[in-house]
């Protein structure tokens, strides 16, 4: 299987005040799956990409899980960490440059890769409660603050079995 386009966006850029936009997968209902995204930040931004997570109106997403985009922000948790599961601390790209994140999800196994270097593997526990966890979804992406200018392009997926 080859990767399908994830969006009829080719690039986007986000920088305003609690800034979200969906990435319209169609289908957009995935469970096992690879993303990839070259992303680009600027000094101090601060995003994410929402996966397993359904799209809203408005405000942060309810369920799913963030994978984040941080190589400089005042938060130290550092692009490639699963927000508030696996925390990075080590920036694993620099702002100002492209670089490719990707995000494979396979039964309970999330691999996170930055450039071609796997970041870690994080094996979903068992008997987990709550809309943070591991099960279907769509999407998302994310600019935390007004002061968060980052961008997105050739963002892809793939389904995997």
């Amino acid at each position: 299987m080859t990767f399908q386009p994830a969006s009829v966006l080719p690039s986007k850029r986000l920088s305003k005040p609690d800034s979200s936009a969906w990435i319209p997968a169609k289908p957009a209902d995935f469970t096992n799956f690879h993303l990839k995204a070259e992303v680009l930040t600027k000094p101090g931004a601060n995003a994410g990409i929402f996966f397993h997570t359904a799209f809203q109106e408005e405000g942060w997403p309810e369920v799913g899980y963030e994978m984040q985009v941080n190589n400089s922000h005042k938060d130290p948790v550092r692009t490639g960490s699963i927000y508030n599961v696996v925390k990075n601390f080590t920036p694993p790209a620099e702002d100002d440059t492209w670089f490719t994140q990707e995000l494979i999800v396979k039964g309970k196994r999330i691999t996170v890769i930055v450039d071609g270097r796997v970041l870690f593997e994080f094996v979903e526990p068992d008997g987990v409660t709550g809309s943070r966890k591991l099960s279907h979804g769509t999407f998302g992406l994310q600019a935390h603050d007004p002061d968060s200018v980052v961008h997105f392009r050739n963002l892809r997926v793939k389904r995997l079995p």
